[in-house]
């Protein structure tokens, strides 16, 4: 069993940046993910990384302006989010799933466990 505990979320102006925080215990997870989900929208993939280490993930649409990264030692997922633009404003979500899929890197089916969401609202 994976616990998964999101923080950092908060609402700000377009250009400001944020750092979103997954505090993660019980069993280590090999594949984690930050996903998010606008109103009527469906979710998707932000950003994944093997909590091994190796390559990272991104959507197009935040390459550039957010980056995922983790501490081990403290057991927690980060994604810095720089440059914030009106259409990031969703529910952040992380997740944590297996390096051997299945599925796509951001593929919501990949990931088996899920942290309960924080908000972004960035205005304009």
């Amino acid at each position: 069993q994976v616990q998964l505990v999101e923080s950092g979320g908060g609402s700000v102006l377009a250009g400001a940046s944020l750092r979103l925080s997954c505090a993660v215990s019980g069993t280590r997870p090999s594949f984690m993910g930050w996903f998010r989900q606008a109103p009527g929208k469906e979710r998707e993939g932000v950003a994944a990384i093997p909590t091994g280490g190796g390559i990272t993930y991104y959507a197009g649409s935040v390459k550039g302006r957010f980056t995922i990264s983790q501490d081990n030692a403290k057991n927690t997922l980060f994604l810095q989010m720089n440059s914030l633009k009106p259409e990031d404003t969703a529910m952040y979500y992380c997740a944590a799933g297996s390096i051997f899929g299945p599925g796509s890197w951001y593929s919501p089916n990949r990931f088996n466990y899920w942290g309960q969401g924080t908000q972004v609202t960035v205005s304009s």
